[in-house]
């Protein structure tokens, strides 16, 4: 089979993507030959793993230390009642893989740490990061900065939700750093437990980064790299925010401190 052949039952299930100009066959292949990391398996990585699964991202990677608890399947669609207790690692792979079983899915039960960042990171083209504290995120974007990786960040909180790409080793792009230098002092910014979240703006967010994470395997559209994009459900009202580049960014910056993952207090 030549690399843009595919076999009757790909044809069927792409047959929308493959109808589109801007992806074709050219572009579902780019699709399926892709490898997508994604670091979350709740409210952010349900709608966003579904729809990558849809699309056929050939390799999924799933990182994630959590169970499935009751209190989850409010806005974390990717999981079921009968899955209550188990690791959301499986259960977000049982369901995808109904979806799309010609895919490989690729499951991490563990935190996404400093010790096994880089080697895990390295194994993908994207990272779409939808964890839910400010350690995490600080941590994705250097070890994606430092191994050249795309990242497409997004994080919701009560009514509103926000995400942006950073492809900081390129094209003198932004990283995370150059918007939020450093994490808030801890307690300042309340979490999902701690303040609540709207159950459906986790599938909207989750749904724009899928979209953000195909473009960017497609080469096609504009990126939101440079760029934070803010929904508030409240006022259903969407905003493009656009973010320079800080010269004095202490990753990516023209003098940087951090030139490698190690630990430090921005990962705790």
């Amino acid at each position: 089979m030549t690399n843009l052949e595919f076999t009757e039952d790909e044809i069927q299930r792409y047959a929308r993507h493959i109808t589109l100009p801007q992806v074709g066959g050219v572009g579902q292949r780019k699709l399926m030959n892709a490898k997508v990391l994604v670091i979350g398996a709740g409210g952010l990585g349900s709608p966003l793993l579904l729809y990558l699964a849809a699309a056929g991202v050939g390799t999924i990677g799933i990182i994630d230390d959590d169970k499935v608890e009751l209190s989850n399947l409010q806005r974390q669609i990717i999981h079921k009642s009968n899955m209550i207790g188990a690791h959301k690692t499986d259960s977000a792979k049982e369901t995808i893989l109904s979806i799309n079983p010609n895919i490989k899915v690729i499951t991490y039960k563990k935190r996404f740490s400093f010790s096994n960042a880089e080697d895990i990171v390295s194994k993908y083209d994207i990272v779409a990061d939808g964890s839910d504290n400010f350690g995490t995120r600080f941590l994705v974007n250097d070890v994606c900065f430092l191994t050249k990786k795309t990242l497409v960040s997004a994080a919701i909180l009560r009514f509103e939700g926000q995400i942006s790409t950073y492809s900081a080793y390129k094209d003198s792009n932004c990283c995370y750093r150059c918007l939020w230098p450093s994490p808030p002092p801890k307690g300042l910014i309340a979490s999902c437990g701690e303040a609540g979240v709207f159950g459906a703006l986790a599938g909207s967010i989750g749904s724009i980064q899928a979209i953000e994470v195909l473009k960017e395997i497609l080469g096609i559209g504009k990126s939101l790299n440079n760029f934070l994009m803010i929904f508030d459900t409240l006022s259903s009202e969407m905003r493009k925010v656009k973010i320079n580049k800080d010269i004095n960014c202490q990753l990516c910056g023209t003098q940087p401190n951090i030139v490698s993952i190690k630990k430090h207090k921005d990962y705790l």
